[in-house]
């Protein structure tokens, strides 16, 4: 009875670990995030980087943003090919608020961690400026830590929209 409470407990702890281990990206990727819409004087975190992206995203997430990076949005710019922040789904956002982040069940080698804020309050007090957005990121572990291999957002006609596809197309396109 004790060696199977014994095993139980470190089964307990082993997924307990796992679980904040698959938030750990998605949580610096949401704290970078609530920085650049913060205010002040503090400098601008490119999500994408090459300290961030070549530790937070897995490999076929990096190779699709290298693809997608060859094409700018913006010509002065040089480097992103999206002329958006793809966390807030726009150029302009408030400081974030009520940020959440909470891990789902694993399931095909991946879990769905959630984000969760208010991005708009400052805009005023109507609904649609009060509202959560939901930002969905699929993680997986690869090279024995958890990596970002997709950002799934929901568009403006409530369609899932993923990043990897939306560089994808950014590719395509040109």
């Amino acid at each position: 009875m004790a060696l199977s409470t014994f095993f139980l407990s470190l089964a307990s702890g082993t997924l307990a670990a796992s679980a904040a281990d698959v938030v750990a990206p998605v949580k610096e990727v949401m704290d970078a995030t609530a920085a650049n819409w913060a205010g002040g004087d503090s400098e601008w975190q490119d999500l994408f980087g090459p300290d961030k992206l070549n530790h937070l995203y897995s490999k076929d997430f990096i190779a699709k943003y290298e693809a997608a990076s060859k094409f700018p949005a913006v010509d002065d710019d040089g480097i992103s090919p999206f002329d958006y922040d793809v966390i807030v789904q726009g150029q302009d956002a408030c400081p974030l608020e009520d940020v959440t982040i909470k891990p789902g069940t694993p399931a095909n080698g991946k879990t769905e961690v959630i984000a969760q804020f208010k991005k708009q309050t400052c805009m005023g007090t109507d609904a649609a400026n009060q509202a959560f957005s939901v930002v969905r990121f699929e993680v997986l572990e690869e090279d024995g830590k958890p990596v970002i291999d997709d950002i799934l957002t929901v568009d403006e006609n409530g369609k899932d929209s993923s990043l990897k596809e939306t560089m994808d197309s950014i590719v395509k396109q040109q």
